[in-house]
């Protein structure tokens, strides 16, 4: 092989290598979450509500789209709210502009969860640990038994403990245990 075949080669495979890295970048989640334990979740938390979506809009502010959903206050657990309360997230969808965080929850109009939330009065709430903040509930058709799956479990999240990323959370559990599990985490609080 020729010095300028072996140069050709060699420029092949580093461009290769390049679009590979790249490629990987893209196509790899890059949000780590640390564990928030559920006592954690309720105990740091201002505000702990079961809500109902009741609409969202997102924009720009300072380079980046933002997203603020209303939501009408259905039962509060811990804090105290007003009746409509809008929850800011990072990312949404902007005419033809889509910008995505992985771990950060996204709600549609209509739906109900229950959200830990972060916040002062007067400013839009957050909500804490983002996906592990997050419980989704689902209704039987059947039975019109309600279920809560934490956003969270389907994600790896990052364990400092034993360093390893893990699926953990709550999944199909009972509305009402889900309420039970909450006041035993508040008052272990006290």
């Amino acid at each position: 092989m020729s010095y300028v075949e072996r140069r050709r080669f060699l420029w092949i495979v580093f461009l290769a290598g390049l679009l590979m890295l790249a490629l990987s970048a893209v196509l790899t989640n890059g949000t780590t979450l640390v564990r928030l334990s559920f006592r954690d979740l309720a105990q740091r938390s201002t505000a702990i509500a079961r809500l109902r979506c009741i609409g969202s809009e997102s924009r720009w502010e300072l380079g980046e789209l933002w997203t603020e959903t209303r939501f009408e206050v259905m039962e509060v657990d811990k804090g105290s709210l007003p009746r409509v309360v809008t929850i800011r997230t990072i990312g949404g969808r902007y005419g033809r502009a889509r910008s995505h965080v992985d771990g950060v929850p996204a709600f549609q109009t209509a739906e109900e969860v229950y959200l830990f939330l972060w916040g002062r009065a007067g400013e839009p709430y957050r909500v804490l640990g983002w996906s592990q903040g997050t419980f989704r509930i689902k209704r039987d058709d059947v039975t019109g038994m309600e279920n809560v799956t934490q956003e969270s479990a389907a994600a790896s999240v990052f364990y400092p403990r034993t360093r390893q990323f893990r699926r953990a959370g709550i999944r199909n559990l009972p509305v009402a245990v889900f309420q039970l599990k909450v006041r035993k985490a508040l008052d272990e609080e006290k």
